[in-house]
């Protein structure tokens, strides 16, 4: 399957709005790679259409995608990832944002191969919601001026941060790297929740790999974590990604490896 430049979404297969940006054309944003995750996964067929982010407001509103959320003076705020499946209905396809919707969504139209394995959906939910809302907090003053720095002129000023990757500009983003002390103080900080999630998975030695969080195959969960490692190896590679792989006595290098086979990105 092969990449897509035009916004009409496919007739036949799924199609997956993505953010174009820097990093040598390659996808980028962790929300939207959790759904490329899953679709990788589940085998379905899917194709890519690029958007740039000033452009991502005027193309969902025209595609009919439903806002991601609603500002305080009831403007509705548009976002990617966007997922438009025509399989159910070819005539008048079906829009989801979100990336939580588009997961659900996916689990409970495509059970094969599942992301969520019986009984686990809860504990699941809740270890996503710890890997973006606590997990990945101190890495926001790391990545998001990384991020934004490698972006064009007319993308920067769209900006916002993962979580939120369009709509009007965020103070947060356009704010510089922290000064070399800082910055060694945040990767501890960062090391901290790495170290915290190890002794986490290690319980699941001797009745798993210790790499997993369910054990012995990849879910959702690790898809999560995963985002965000290839976040980190996109806009940071020497500085982030060189140590990371080596915390935890590798352990993050190989769910790298466990989650590679779904890095697809067409």
């Amino acid at each position: 399957m092969s990449r897509a430049s035009s916004s009409r979404p496919s007739t036949t297969s799924i199609t997956l709005y993505d953010i174009k940006g820097g990093y040598g054309g390659q996808p980028w944003a962790p929300n939207i790679w959790r759904i490329r995750f899953i679709l990788n996964y589940k085998r379905l067929r899917y194709r890519t259409v690029w958007v740039d982010l000033p452009d991502v407001e005027s193309t969902l509103y025209e595609l009919g995608a439903p806002p991601s959320s609603m500002r305080s003076d009831g403007r509705p705020v548009y976002t990617l990832p966007v997922l438009v499946d025509p399989s159910r209905n070819p005539g008048r396809p079906l829009i989801l944002s979100n990336t939580n919707n588009i997961s659900e969504y996916l689990e409970s139209t495509y059970p094969s191969r599942p992301v969520f394995p019986a009984g686990s959906r809860a504990l699941q939910s809740l270890y996503a919601h710890y890997i973006q809302e606590v997990f990945a907090k101190p890495l926001l003053p790391l990545l998001v001026p990384l991020s934004h720095q490698q972006l064009d002129h007319r993308s920067q000023t769209y900006f916002r941060a993962p979580g939120g990757l369009s709509g009007p500009p965020s103070s947060a983003t356009n704010q510089p790297l922290p000064p070399g002390p800082e910055r060694e103080r945040q990767w501890l900080a960062a090391k901290e929740q790495f170290d915290f999630l190890d002794s986490i998975l290690s319980k699941n030695t001797g009745d798993g790999d210790g790499t997993v969080a369910m054990g012995f195959e990849v879910s959702y969960a690790d898809f999560a974590l995963c985002s965000v490692l290839i976040w980190i190896k996109q806009v940071a590679p020497r500085e982030g990604w060189s140590r990371i792989q080596h915390w935890n006595g590798g352990r993050w290098e190989r769910l790298w490896e466990k989650c590679s086979p779904y890095m697809d990105n067409h």
